[in-house]
């Protein structure tokens, strides 16, 4: 059973950055579809980006355009979300998921997703 795990959230200062890193211990990952996703208090999960398997595609919500940057390096397992310009707004608890599917694409759609993390807190607050 694939296990996801995250890690680099905490507390940044409005204006400031984080990385985010999922990783799949004992996994390989370059034949998933990887997206990143988050849920604010009350509110819902909301798609924020997402990665094919080889890099050839990315996407992300309008909310972060510009902002993150979606990445992954298959020879280290890993994905990563590189976070710019935070503001209050990104606060939430950030989750990374995966499917193994093929073809050159990826969605931001959650439903689509069989295996997710357990989430990493990310705060933006002065």
């Amino acid at each position: 059973q694939l296990q996801l795990v995250e890690s680099g959230g905490g507390l940044v200062q409005p204006g400031g950055s984080l990385r985010l890193s999922c990783a799949a211990p004992g996994f390989i990952l370059d034949s998933y579809r990887i997206g990143w996703f988050r849920q604010a208090p009350g509110k819902e999960r909301e798609g924020v980006s997402c990665i094919s398997r080889d890099s050839g595609y990315t996407a992300y919500a309008d909310s972060v355009k510009g902002r993150f940057t979606i990445s992954r390096d298959n020879a280290k397992n890993t994905v990563y979300l590189q976070m710019n310009s935070l503001n209050a707004e990104d606060t939430a608890v950030y989750y990374c998921a995966a499917i193994k599917r093929f073809g050159g694409t990826c969605s931001l759609g959650g439903y689509e997703y069989g295996y997710w993390g357990q989430g990493t807190q990310v705060d933006v607050s002065s």
